[in-house]
């Protein structure tokens, strides 16, 4: 099950359930592009964040494998920010928003997949870049 928010989209991830634990699959067609890269960030400090960028032409698809952490997001006109707490429902990131990551719980996991390989020219890091992009 989709659920369409302001700017991102949670996605259900498909899970077998048996009684010796879960089994949640990311294959075919889960996320709406093919696989290129997959990172997860860990052991971030207490009072951390991550991102702070957008992505040009990549899209990603977060999943809070343990623990819990806070996600904004920004597409230039509207801010929102959801909480990913559960690893079998993600939350798709398209091109052209702006994402911060921060208040992770102890011990969590966040796992990203993305569509393309890193490419440095693909990233937005600054701000008042990203607000001018919006503009034009």
């Amino acid at each position: 099950m989709t659920e369409i928010l302001a700017i991102g989209e949670f996605i259900d991830i498909p899970r077998i359930a048996d009684q010796r634990g879960n089994l949640a699959v990311v294959e075919k067609d889960t996320i709406p592009f093919e696989i290129k890269r997959v990172y997860y960030l860990y052991d971030v400090p207490s009072g951390a964040y991550r991102g702070g960028h957008a992505h040009i032409a990549q899209k990603e698809f977060l999943i809070a494998l343990s623990g819990s952490f806070d996600v904004l997001l920004d597409n230039g006109d509207k801010k929102e920010k959801v909480t990913l707490n559960r690893p079998n429902k993600g939350l798709l990131i398209k091109e052209g928003i702006w994402r911060e990551l921060d208040n992770f719980s102890s011990g969590a996991i966040c796992l990203v997949v993305s569509s393309d390989v890193y490419s440095e020219e693909d990233y937005i890091r600054e701000y008042a870049d990203f607000t001018a992009s919006k503009r034009t």
